[in-house]
């Protein structure tokens, strides 16, 4: 019993900075969230986690107008992987505005379409459609 606690109380530990990294983003305290996912060491994660903290990293970097740097973080993210659909969505439309930005089109519209894919309750319809109409003007 015991061991079962041990290893349950671990594992709460591992997933707490992550937790606090998400509350800051929704807060919309970029700095304080940057400064947790600072602290936290991606080798020590499992590979879920690692995908979800490059995720994060990714979205702070876009908010810092680091486009380079979240590219790699995103696709990074999608390598690990992320558990929720609505996630891997969420990136993939995130991935299609950067090269949209770049001017690549056909780069934009295949991620267009990753997104619709994974965008099964329809939480990002609105996102897409607006993205769709960015990418027929160019």
């Amino acid at each position: 019993m015991t061991l079962v606690s041990a290893v349950l109380v671990l594992v709460c530990f591992r997933s707490t900075r992550l937790i606090v990294v998400f509350y800051y983003m929704q807060r919309q305290n970029l700095e304080k969230a940057k400064n947790w996912l600072m602290k936290i060491n991606p080798e020590k994660l499992w590979n879920k986690q690692k995908g979800y903290y490059y995720f994060l990293l990714a979205t702070a970097d876009m908010q810092n107008q680091s486009m380079a740097n979240s590219e790699k973080n995103l696709r990074t993210a999608l390598n690990y992987g992320l558990r929720m659909d609505h996630d891997k969505a969420a990136a993939y439309l995130n991935l299609s505005v950067l090269a949209a930005n770049k001017r690549k089109k056909r780069e934009a519209m295949m991620h267009l379409n990753e997104a619709k894919k994974f965008d099964t309750k329809g939480y990002l319809k609105k996102d897409i459609k607006e993205v769709q109409r960015m990418l027929n003007s160019i």
